[in-house]
Parts: structure tokens; sequence; C-alpha cells
């Protein structure tokens, strides 16, 4: 079987008979677990079937991280062609013509999920440009990258092609780091800056070393604790001793990126309109280290922050995402 009979509907109407809906109730992008109540159990008759249907290799579905019948339909043809996915962008809802690209970079032991469910909160004619890090999701195959240039280089290379339209960074976090070092590396090499970069639960960069222990070295039994404490995952993730071995790597991974990132000694302010963003009970990064980041730029747009802890962002995107329109709105006016 080639590629060219992997046909969306047919997939939707084999996921429809699964759940026993009508096939249109299984959109392009609704999400398996949330949206069509998708569990483990009725995953796993959809792989199987999706195997015996297109020979696929048997628990590839599973392993793919394919979240909606958009990406599964992507996964099944990357797999038939012999290809890798097409690489670390995602839009959830691509535009032709778009007035804006905005690109949003995850979290440490995260992944683009962070930002599902966020495009239907932005005008109609932006494109939403979710960033995946090797060695998770539709890239779990690819070996994870532990240092900051080359993340960058890695990303810089995927979104040069879509430069050619006003555009903006969002990073969260690790996210946040990346944003602003592929901000700089743009300006290094004299290509089109980001009309606006905003930063949401990092501290603007410092050269004095800090105090603190750095994670990606502690035992898994001190780094388990040490994320429950700063709340930086989900209670279900780090209490199960089944599942934590599979994301520990990542973590470790994301987290030597972090703590052998060597800041500019001698920061040049970004020509770049940025804001700040964070959590007002977030452990990992107070008030002084995000209001830091004025130094970092010729326009400091201001902070916000907003009720939650370090994923204060999981509660508030209609509100960030207001923010972010104005924030960019303004920035390309």
């Amino acid at each position: 079987m080639t590629s060219a009979t992997v046909n969306i509907e047919e997939l939707r109407a084999l996921i429809a008979g699964v759940l026993e809906v009508e096939p249109e109730e299984v959109t392009d992008e609704a999400l398996f677990s949330d949206e069509l109540d998708i569990d483990s159990l009725l995953m796993l008759e959809i792989s199987t079937r999706v195997e015996n249907a297109y020979d696929v290799p048997e628990n590839a579905v599973v392993l793919s991280g394919a979240k909606t019948l958009a990406e599964l339909h992507s996964f099944i043809i990357s797999k038939l062609v012999g290809e890798t996915p097409a690489g670390p962008v995602i839009r959830p809802r691509p535009v032709s013509e778009p007035t804006v690209r905005l690109f949003l970079f995850h979290h440490a032991g995260g992944s683009h999920l962070l930002y599902r469910g966020w495009a239907q909160h932005f005008p109609q004619d932006w494109e939403l440009c979710l960033l995946e890090a090797p060695g998770r999701g539709h890239l779990q195959t690819l070996p994870l990258i532990d240092d900051c240039d080359r993340l960058v280089d890695y990303f810089y290379n995927a979104i040069a092609p879509l430069l050619d339209r006003p555009f903006g960074f969002f990073g969260h976090s690790l996210g946040a780091l990346i944003a602003y070092q592929l901000t700089r590396r743009l300006h290094h090499e004299g290509d089109s800056l980001p009309a606006w970069l905003g930063v949401s639960a990092y501290g603007a960069p410092r050269v004095e070393a800090s105090a603190d222990e750095r994670p990606h070295l502690m035992s898994d039994d001190k780094l388990r604790d040490w994320l429950r404490d700063v709340g930086g995952s989900q209670p279900q993730l780090l209490d199960n001793d089944a599942v934590w071995p599979t994301f520990a790597p990542v973590f470790r991974s994301d987290f030597k990126l972090l703590d052998t990132w060597a800041p500019p000694r001698v920061p040049e302010p970004l020509p770049v309109s940025l804001s700040v963003f964070g959590g007002h009970r977030d452990k990992l990064i107070g008030e002084d280290r995000l209001l830091s980041w004025r130094a970092f730029t010729t326009h400091f747009c201001g902070l916000e922050r907003y009720e939650g802890d370090h994923f204060y962002v999981m509660d508030h995107r209609q509100p960030l995402a207001a923010a972010i329109t104005a924030a960019m709105r303004s920035a390309t006016a």
C-alpha cells in the first residue's frame, strides 16, 4: 500500500467504528483523549485496526504520540513512505496565507502538547507553529539534544522557510531560553527578526553561578521529589514507577541543556519588543528575575503575572492568547 491510498476519510471511519459514533464527530483536530474520550483500551483497539489496515509495525500507532486524526494520518503516511515525520514544526490549524505566524516553544521534559487547544483562541488568519524538540512525541525516535546551541541550530533550520511574514516567538520555561537564543541567532545572522518575543516562567540570563543544585545530576528519587516540590510535572507521571523511566531521560537531557548553557557576558539588547509572563506562586522564578529581562531588549513591554505556579499557563490559555495577540498587534502596527 502506498501513501496515496491512505485516505483520511477511511481513517475517520475506522476510528468512528471503534467509538460507535458518526464519522463527522471525529474531526481532524479533535483531541483523542480530551474531546473524543479515547482511553488506553480504545487506543489499543484503534492501533490494532490501523496496523492491520495499513501494515504499519506493531505498537507503532500507540508509540507515535499522535493525538488527533490529522496527526495520525501524517504519521501513517510517513511510515509507509519510509520517512521520519516531517519535522519539529506542528501546525494545528494550517493557514494558506497567514498574516502572522506565532512560534511556541515548550518546557523542559515536555512537548508541543503544552499548547494543545491554543489555536482556537487566536485570530483565524494567524498560523500557530508548535515546536517539538527531538526525542519526544512524533520525534521520539530521534536522539535527544542536551546542548542549547545545537537545539537552536535544529530549530533555526526548521523554521527558516516560514519567516516570510510577520512572526513572533513565545517560550515557556526552557522554551523561553530557546526563543531568546533563537532570536539572538537570527540577529547575528542578519535574518528577519520576530516582531515580538514573549518569555514565560524563566529569568533573564545572568552570568554569576547559581548555588542551586543542578537537576540533571540528581538521583532519580531526588529529581522526582524536586519536580514535585516546584510543580515541575504532573503527579501521575512522577508517582508512576512504570512510566517514569520513559520520561526521566528527557528531563535529564533538558535540564542538562539548562544547567550547562553559558549566558552571554555582555549581551546586546535585542531590537525586538519583549514581554514577560509568570505565575504568582512560581517557586522557581520570582518577580525580580522576571523583571530583569528589561536589560535584554530595546523595547520592554512589561510583566504580566497570573494566578498559579510554574505551570500557570495550563489554566490561563484564553487570557494569555489575548495578551499575546495584543502585544503582537502593537509590535506590528
